[in-house]
């Protein structure tokens, strides 16, 4: 006989919400037709970041992926022209990607979009609710600092 998991409700509620907002935030993004994907949004996002073009294993290191999963990213955004790769100035074997002018205003637009989204997510809440959310968001992502599986 298994012990019944207190959390597994509370897990699976968690699941659920994570896929509506991912849903929502995708639907967004599709509706300001910037043609960007959610993990190209994020990329644009963090390259934003950077004072200066930042090196392709920088941003893998940053987004928490493979090194290939960047290439694959960027080459949609550069087909675009969100981004572009240019020459370390100091190495040339090294290639940075910067924001092009287009990227920057694909950000701006971006931004508007995920608004939209965080909106729609957070009507049915109060604002003292909102409060209470964001400071037990606040902790549950400060408490994942430094632990396991």
């Amino acid at each position: 006989m298994t012990t019944p998991d207190p959390d597994g409700p509370l897990a699976e509620q968690l699941l659920r919400f994570t896929r509506r907002v991912h849903r929502i935030q995708k639907r967004h993004l599709q509706e300001c037709g910037l043609g960007v994907t959610p993990a190209q949004s994020r990329l644009l996002r963090t390259l934003a970041h950077y004072e200066s073009p930042p090196r392709m294993a920088d941003l893998a290191e940053r987004l928490e992926v493979v090194p290939r999963a960047v290439t694959t990213l960027v080459d949609g955004l550069e087909a675009s022209g969100k981004v572009r790769r240019v020459p370390d100035p100091t190495n040339r074997r090294v290639i940075r990607i910067e924001l092009t002018a287009d990227g920057r205003k694909a950000l701006r637009e971006l931004h508007g979009a995920r608004r939209s989204a965080a909106e729609e997510i957070l009507a049915p809440l109060t604002d003292e609710q909102r409060a209470v959310l964001g400071e037990l968001l606040d902790t549950l992502i400060d408490g994942a600092a430094g632990r396991g599986c």
